[in-house]
């Protein structure tokens, strides 16, 4: 079992944007979403190499039958300053292409600190 490193407190971290925490040689953007959740990505963008966590933090929207759009996942996804390229916070996943996905870690919170667990 891997351990888990403290990152920041959960204070730092706002709902509309990344918090940047370097370890090491790693850069970690940290998102608290509108149910509270915690999540970690490398700020990495797997497209072109662009820093990912430092694009907007925004939502996207999904068809419906009267040829109308719905804005969903608000303040779920994150999208890469450079090419617009979208993914999903909570999982990591590239919008268009799911099987395309920047690094997720997993997070935990105790005493009101985000610990991430990065690999060994």
């Amino acid at each position: 079992m891997r351990d888990f490193q403290y990152l920041c407190n959960i204070q730092e971290v706002q709902e509309d944007k990344a918090t940047i925490v370097q370890i090491g040689k790693r850069s970690i953007g940290v998102f608290k979403l509108n149910d509270g959740s915690i999540h970690a990505l490398l700020n990495l963008c797997p497209h072109k190499g662009a820093a990912l966590c430092e694009g907007p933090v925004c939502g996207t929207t999904k068809e419906t039958n009267d040829y109308e759009f719905e804005y969903i996942q608000r303040n779920e996804i994150i999208r890469c300053a450079w090419h617009g390229w979208e993914f999903d916070i909570k999982t990591g996943e590239f919008i268009v292409d799911r099987k395309i996905k920047a690094r997720k870690f997993l997070t935990e919170i105790k005493n009101q600190k985000v610990y991430i667990q990065l690999p060994s």
